[in-house]
């Protein structure tokens, strides 16, 4: 069974979404999961913390990935396939884009990287056609990125925001371990 890390970053009002496709993937890949400080601890209107976290350790069957120190451990050698990042907030995008690894996610993928394998990108930001735009540029045009296709969300209240479609994420998942883009990349109205 090939092995998927899905680190998961705070876009909150995307967590209802990810939970079936994380369920869906499930049944295909060995996931640990790693999480983002806000996604592991922050409380919001979409939910409780420790609810998505106990349900994502249930689904996974593995603690979740919360430290630094934990997320190190996981980059020697070539224990995984792939890496998804679902979802990825305009934060992490700009981190990913300048090289930042300072965080569980970012170091994650960092560590990924170095072995060559596919990082997959699931942008969920208020700002990806406006100060994000140039980080999802970057990471577009960097080899071993693959993105879920994406769309804007709500054209007429948030001109500016880009969600990915996450029923999507597992055949990018598939496409990225061939080394390829799932197609189209860019989705109509939604």
């Amino acid at each position: 069974m090939k092995k998927l890390r899905l680190a998961v970053c705070g876009s909150f009002c995307t967590f209802d979404e990810l939970l079936p496709q994380a369920e869906r993937l499930a049944q295909d890949y060995e996931i640990t999961p790693i999480l983002s400080e806000a996604a592991f601890l922050t409380d919001t209107r979409f939910g409780l913390a420790a609810a998505f976290v106990k349900a994502l350790r249930e689904l996974c069957g593995r603690e979740p990935v919360t430290t630094l120190e934990a997320a190190e451990a996981l980059g020697p050698g070539k224990a995984l396939d792939v890496l998804a990042v679902a979802p990825c907030t305009g934060n992490t995008l700009a981190k990913l884009a300048a090289g930042i690894a300072d965080t569980p996610v970012t170091f994650s993928c960092k560590a990924h990287l170095r072995n060559l394998r596919p990082v997959v990108v699931a942008v969920s930001t208020n700002d990806g056609l406006a100060a994000a735009a140039k980080n999802l540029g970057a990471l577009l045009n960097r080899k071993h990125y693959f993105f879920v296709p994406f769309g804007q969300d709500d054209p007429a209240g948030k001109p500016a925001s880009l969600k990915a479609d996450l029923s999507l994420l597992g055949d990018t998942v598939a496409a990225a371990l061939e080394g390829r883009q799932l197609q189209p990349l860019l989705l109509g109205r939604r």
